[in-house]
């Protein structure tokens, strides 16, 4: 396992990270903690969850998980969330956050889901800065993080602060464009650099062929996707959500004979990359509720084929349209524009626009 330096903290976390996102079963506790022991057994110091993660089974199943770490000696960090931003509101979750979890103490706790500059000065003037401050200095968690969805150069607003130590965000091989200005910010703070989705939400091991241009002889696309992140020195961790055990295992076998690209060979990669990539869906369900009934997050899956489609590939969205099978194109038609899923969105999608072109 390859160890990188936490920002200035001081802290040295695996280059690979367990994300508690994407269990395939979340109620199988004992399967979940297995894939907890088999990640940290083979390296794996950084464990990420969240409050909202099967709602809070995902934090109770890594309460447990980090009790057995604990039992085998097998070192960890835990790291969690808040969409909280009152203070009477985060010290209410993080009392229970601690219960569930079953620590003294967080040690990379999250301001979570920055999606626009409005929401995050909403959340600055109801003092949770302040109330973050607090926090560490009653050592209930040791470091303070922000995990944001801002593109382009917007998280700069965030970063003036001067109150952050790491950053989790979206970086992966289809949206080096859209993410690069704002990693090159993380950067130039020398924060820890934490990246969620590094397989676009599974889209990048689903299109194996629009990704060749990442593989090098004999990868396979998954392992090729967290390689070509590993090559940025700056990158302090990749957060995967496993799904199974076989997938851990798969992940860690991907640091075995991993020889880093040099800049120059990065460089010449990334330029490979299709623009077309651009405004890909990801799946993460923020878009989810919509007030009218509309299945947001399934028809804009189906959406995403039109994006990947072959030349010439006939009706790609009515296909995708056939496998979500309770879906209809008169689904998207109930849309009334009120703009609650684009404030969602964490990448800025014109929602919308395509629900419209879905309709028809």
């Amino acid at each position: 396992m390859i160890y990188r330096e936490y920002g200035q903290t001081g802290e040295k976390v695996s280059l690979l990270g367990f994300g508690g996102m994407r269990f395939k079963n979340v109620d199988d506790h004992d399967e979940c903690v297995r894939m907890m022991v088999a990640a940290a057994e083979g390296g794996v110091n950084y464990f990420d969850t969240a409050p909202g993660y099967f709602g809070t089974k995902s934090e109770t199943v890594f309460g447990k998980g980090l009790a057995e770490l604990r039992r085998r000696n097998l070192p960890y960090f835990a790291a969690t969330k808040t969409f909280e931003s009152s203070e009477a509101g985060i010290r209410k979750e993080i009392e229970a956050q601690l219960k569930r979890l079953n620590i003294p103490a967080i040690d990379f706790y999250h301001i979570w889901c920055i999606t626009d500059l409005n929401n995050w000065k909403e959340r600055k003037n109801n003092g949770i800065l302040q109330t973050f401050k607090k926090l560490k200095d009653e050592k209930l968690i040791r470091h303070i993080c922000i995990s944001s969805h801002l593109i382009k150069n917007e998280i700069k607003e965030l970063l003036m602060e001067g109150a952050f130590e790491g950053v989790l965000f979206g970086y992966s091989a289809y949206n080096f464009n859209t993410r690069q200005e704002a990693f090159d910010a993380i950067k130039e703070k020398k924060l820890g650099a934490v990246v969620m989705n590094p397989m676009g939400g599974g889209v990048i091991p689903q299109h194996p062929e629009l990704f060749g241009f990442m593989r090098r002889e004999g990868e396979s696309t998954v392992v090729a996707a967290l390689r070509i992140l590993w090559d940025h020195p700056e990158i302090t961790n990749t957060l995967v959500g496993f799904e199974t055990i076989e997938q851990v295992k798969e992940a860690l076998q991907a640091m075995e004979g991993y020889k880093p690209r040099t800049s120059a060979e990065l460089a010449e990669v990334k330029a490979k990359a299709p623009a077309s990539f651009e405004g890909i869906c990801t799946g993460c369900g923020y878009c989810a509720g919509c007030p009218a009934g509309v299945p947001i997050p399934q028809l804009m899956d189906a959406y995403n084929q039109k994006l990947l489609a072959k030349p010439g590939e006939k009706d790609p969205i009515g296909d995708r349209l056939y496998w979500h099978w309770d879906l209809e194109r008169a689904d998207a038609a109930k849309c009334t524009a009120c703009g609650q899923c684009e404030k969602a969105c964490t990448q800025h999608i014109d929602i919308i626009k395509r629900l419209k072109e879905i309709a028809g």
